[in-house]
């Protein structure tokens, strides 16, 4: 057997394999004289069909069954001699096996890059100093009286104002004409000012006094995400039947009882305290392992198979597509589609696999393993998350080995950016105002401008 290997970069390989007509020949027979064993040929014994009838019944089929395995076979050989570490699946479209030819055929592999240890000790990385303050606090108790609030109809004749709640009955045409894509709804609640109708609504409806008859004419633009009524204008007929205000209770220990596990108000004002600490905890964990990976990224620089970034774009791809379905759109309704999101998001993709592909090197130079206690303490935080118990995290993972080996290994990710952030060079800074972030956004902005310039 004769193999070629023509590099295409340093992650991808194209072997060229030549199988002599003899080594063809000697699988051949050998599957003729297996077939010969159990084939059932009319006018014939089994075990006494000649050759040359097993080949005019049956060729097709024996060539499809003997062209695989030699493939398979040479390639695992050829795998192991060279010690390839490849990534992803082998890409081959071989020809029909020709048993009086010697067997031709090419196959592209992806191989995992082979990283130089990462130097990750002394980085400079900043920890931003964050502190709960009382307003944070306040304002989720304000949410959760918004939550509880309730509508109650408003009495006396007055128009309609920017903070109301309106019920009205309306219907949508088209051209004089009543429009499917636009029926008759009755006794909908509509928030002045939210995004739930037009603002030709709002701007319509303020100001006036119940009850009313109204016309509100909108005019959708050529790329609305609704095909029903892209492009079109439409006129909505409304009757405004009653003004409705938002009443929120008062901020007490009444509000929480209703909360179930709280007493008191304080008691949840100490309950929100603790989430946003944890919160700021992990704010912080994540800007600090960004700051690793930009340093990372710049002073490591390699190619990417492929079929990583595919993986990481397949995974975006998927992501994007759940959260769709569960406010009921999909990706078709916003007007996006795989293809686009492939193209918007392939940077943010190959940046992800350079990432993993660092800390997999980390992981191996620095020799991190799992212990069982620190498995076990990750499986009660993730049951605590998703308030299930933790025998059922373990047991879900006791029946999908390969799910259980993908969460070991984001574990030892996990453990690999401790370990780069604890041997970084830390400093402590104040909380960015509105204004530093607005002016590090215009810097980055003119750094972008500047790259693409120079590019």
């Amino acid at each position: 057997m004769q193999v070629k290997i023509e590099d295409k970069s340093s992650v991808k390989k194209v072997l060229s394999f030549e199988i002599p007509k003899e080594a063809v020949a000697k699988e051949l027979s050998k599957a003729y004289n297996e077939l010969k064993k159990t084939a059932d040929v009319k006018g014939f014994r089994k075990g006494k069909i000649p050759r040359k009838v097993l080949e005019n019944r049956f060729a097709k089929d024996v060539h499809a069954d003997v062209a695989p395995r030699l493939i398979q076979d040479a390639f695992v050989e050829t795998i192991q001699e060279h010690k390839f570490n490849i990534v992803g699946g082998p890409q081959a479209d071989p020809p029909e096996l020709n048993p009086d030819e010697a067997y031709v055929f090419d196959i592209t592999i992806e191989l995992k890059p082979e990283l130089e240890d990462i130097e990750f000790e002394g980085l400079a990385l900043e920890k931003t100093k964050y502190a709960v303050s009382d307003a944070e606090i306040e304002s989720q108790i304000y949410m959760i009286q918004k939550t509880l609030a309730k509508k109650e109809t408003v009495s006396e004749s007055r128009p309609v104002k920017e903070t109301d709640f309106v019920l009205i009955d309306y219907e949508g045409f088209l051209n004089g004409d009543s429009f499917s894509g636009t029926p008759k709804i009755e006794n909908y609640v509509m928030g002045i000012g939210q995004d739930a109708m037009p603002k030709e609504f709002s701007e319509k409806l303020i100001g006036a006094i119940p009850v009313q008859s109204l016309e509100v004419q909108v005019s959708y633009a050529d790329d609305f995400h609704d095909e029903n009524l892209k492009g079109k204008t439409i006129v909505y007929k409304v009757n405004l039947k009653e003004i409705q205000e938002e009443v929120i209770p008062e901020a007490n220990d009444e509000l929480v009882k209703d909360l179930g596990k709280f007493e008191t108000l304080d008691d949840v004002r100490t309950s929100i305290r603790d989430n946003l600490e944890k919160g700021y905890i992990q704010r912080v964990k994540h800007e600090m392992s960004e700051q690793v990976f930009v340093q990372l990224l710049e002073k490591y620089v390699f190619e990417i198979p492929d079929v990583m970034v595919d993986g990481e774009l397949n995974g975006i791809i998927a992501e994007a597509e759940q959260a769709y379905a569960q406010n009921n759109t999909s990706l078709e309704d916003a007007g996006l589609s795989p293809e686009i999101l492939k193209t918007q998001y392939r940077d943010v993709a190959e940046k992800q696999a350079r990432r993993h592909l660092i800390l997999d090197k980390v992981i191996t130079q620095e020799s991190l393993e799992l212990t069982e206690e620190e498995l076990d303490k990750s499986f009660e935080e993730m049951a605590l998350g998703m308030n299930a118990p933790v025998d059922s995290i373990k047991n879900y993972f006791k029946m999908d080995p390969k799910q259980l080996e993908y969460y070991t290994h984001t574990q030892l990710e996990k453990k690999a950016i401790d370990l780069i952030i604890e041997k970084g060079s830390v400093s402590e800074v104040e909380p960015k105002t509105a204004e530093d972030a607005k002016e590090d956004t215009i810097e980055k902005k003119d750094e972008d401008a500047s790259e693409q310039t120079e590019a």
